[in-house]
C-alpha cells in the first residue's frame, strides 16, 4: 500500500503541471483551452524522440517548446482569425492527433526501456545515497517547485498583471491601450509549455509514450483546478498555485484507491467526470444553502 501511494504521489505531481497550465489558461487568462489533450501527448512525443536520440535533458526544453507551439497555433486562431476559443481548442486538438503521429514517426508507440531518461540519470546521480529509492519523487517534486515558483513569479510581474487584467476584463484593459492580442498569445504559450513538459515526464517516468496518453488529461486536469479552488478559493496567486498541485494530488489519490479495491478501469473516466460535476456544484449549493440559512434566520428574528 506504501509503495502504491508513493506511486500515486509521484503521478500526482507529475499531473500537477498539466493542472498548473489550466490555472493559467482557465483561471488567469479565462480561456478554456481544449487542446490539452494533444499538446500534452506532443509533449510527451517530441520528448521522447529527443531522448532516444541521446539527449534526456534536451528533450524537456525540446517539449516545453512544442507544447509553445501548440499554444500559439490555438491563441493565433482566436486572436488573429476570429475563431471561437472552445472550437479553436477543438481543431488544434484535432490536427495534433496527425501531427503526433508524424512525430512518433509514423507510429503510434514509442519504447524508452533502452532508453536514458532524466529519471535514469537522476538514479545514476543518486546511487549509494539513502535518496536512491525516491529518484522519481525527487525528479518530480523538483519539477513542480521550479513550475511553481516559476508561476508565482511570473504573475506578480507587469505582464503577469497584465495576463490577470485580461482574463478579469478583457474590454477594460483594451482601453487601457494594452495589447490584448499579445497577453493572450503569451499566455497560452506558457500555459501549454506546461502541458508539453508534463507529458514529456509522464513519457520519460512510464518508458514508453503512445498516441492515446493525453487522452482525459483535460478533464483530470480541470476537476484537480477546481478541487484545488475549494480548500483556496479567493486566496491570491500563491495559494491557487497551491491549490493546483494539492488538487491534482488528491484526484490521484482518489484514482489510486479506486484502482485498490478492483474498480474496473474503464469506469475511472466516470469518476473524473462525477470528480468535476461534484467540484464544481458543490460551491453552488453551499451558496443556496447559506442564503436558505440566513432566510430562515431573518424569519425567527422577525
Amino acid at each position: 500500500m506504501l509503495s502504491l501511494m508513493q506511486t500515486a504521489l509521484e503521478l500526482g505531481l507529475i499531473s500537477s503541471i498539466t493542472v498548473l497550465s489550466l490555472y493559467l489558461s482557465y483561471s488567469m487568462l479565462n480561456i478554456c483551452d481544449l487542446s490539452t489533450d494533444g499538446a500534452f501527448t506532443l509533449g510527451a512525443a517530441t520528448g521522447a524522440i529527443v531522448a532516444i536520440s541521446g539527449h534526456p535533458f534536451l528533450s524537456i526544453p525540446a517539449a516545453m517548446l512544442s507544447g509553445a507551439l501548440s499554444g500559439f497555433v490555438t491563441a493565433f486562431l482566436q486572436t488573429k482569425m476570429g475563431v471561437d476559443s472552445l472550437l479553436a481548442g477543438i481543431v488544434v486538438n484535432t490536427g495534433l492527433y496527425s501531427v503526433n503521429i508524424a512525430v512518433m514517426g509514423n507510429s503510434s508507440l514509442l519504447n524508452m526501456n533502452k532508453t536514458d531518461t532524466v529519471f535514469s540519470m537522476c538514479k545514476d546521480l543518486l546511487k549509494g545515497s539513502p535518496l536512491e529509492e525516491n529518484y522519481r519523487l525527487l525528479v518530480a517534486l523538483l519539477a513542480v517547485l521550479l513550475v511553481c515558483i516559476f508561476l508565482v513569479l511570473l504573475l506578480r510581474t507587469r505582464l503577469g498583471l497584465a495576463i490577470r487584467a485580461t482574463g478579469n476584463n478583457l474590454a477594460m484593459v483594451r482601453s487601457s491601450s494594452i495589447n490584448t492580442t499579445v497577453i493572450q498569445i503569451i499566455g497560452l504559450c506558457v500555459s501549454n509549455s506546461f502541458t508539453g513538459l508534463s507529458g514529456c515526464l509522464l513519457a520519460q517516468y512510464n518508458k514508453s509514450v503512445n498516441i492515446d496518453i493525453g487522452t482525459g488529461m483535460l478533464t483530470m486536469a480541470l476537476a484537480s483546478l477546481l478541487i484545488g479552488r475549494m480548500f483556496f478559493r479567493k486566496r491570491g496567486v500563491s495559494f491557487g498555485v497551491l491549490g493546483a498541485v494539492l488538487g491534482a494530488l488528491i484526484f490521484r489519490a482518489v484514482y489510486t484507491l479506486a484502482l485498490r479495491f478492483d474498480m474496473p478501469a474503464y469506469l475511472l473516466k466516470l469518476i473524473a467526470s462525477v470528480i468535476v460535476i461534484v467540484a464544481i456544484s458543490g460551491p453552488y449549493f453551499h451558496g443556496k444553502y447559506q442564503e436558505k440559512r440566513k432566510r430562515a434566520k431573518a424569519r425567527v428574528n422577525n
